[in-house]
């Protein structure tokens, strides 16, 4: 899923736009990605990115990084066997850019803060 372009609020992502948080698999977009608490990322936000086992799950913490990764969620990507970027959403657009055609990489992205 070729992403187009990122900024504040919103993001192109194969000719879509979206302006909700996304999580961006290798064959498709989920719109309207929640979280159990808005800045903090925990295990069960993540659970259907976890079940599709992919190697690297880079995780966009926000135009200004305000997403928080608590110790035991990263535990728990990493005792998948899975590989944690964490970067503020336009470093983490560049990442998967870089890596999604070596290696199986999902990102989930927080579009604003």
């Amino acid at each position: 899923m070729p992403i187009e372009s990122y900024s504040f609020g919103n993001i192109v992502i194969d000719g879509e736009k979206y302006t909700n948080d996304v999580i961006v698999f290798p064959n498709g977009v989920k719109d309207n990605w929640w979280r159990k608490e808005g800045h903090s990322l925990h295990p069960e936000d993540i659970e259907d990115v976890v079940d599709r086992d992919p190697d690297v799950l880079i995780v966009g913490t926000g135009a200004y990084g305000k997403v928080s990764i608590p110790s035991d969620t990263r535990e728990y990507i990493e005792s998948r066997g899975i590989e944690l970027v964490a970067e503020k959403t336009r470093e983490a657009v560049e990442t998967l850019r870089d890596i999604k055609d070596e290696e199986k990489a999902v990102a989930a992205l927080h579009l604003t803060c």
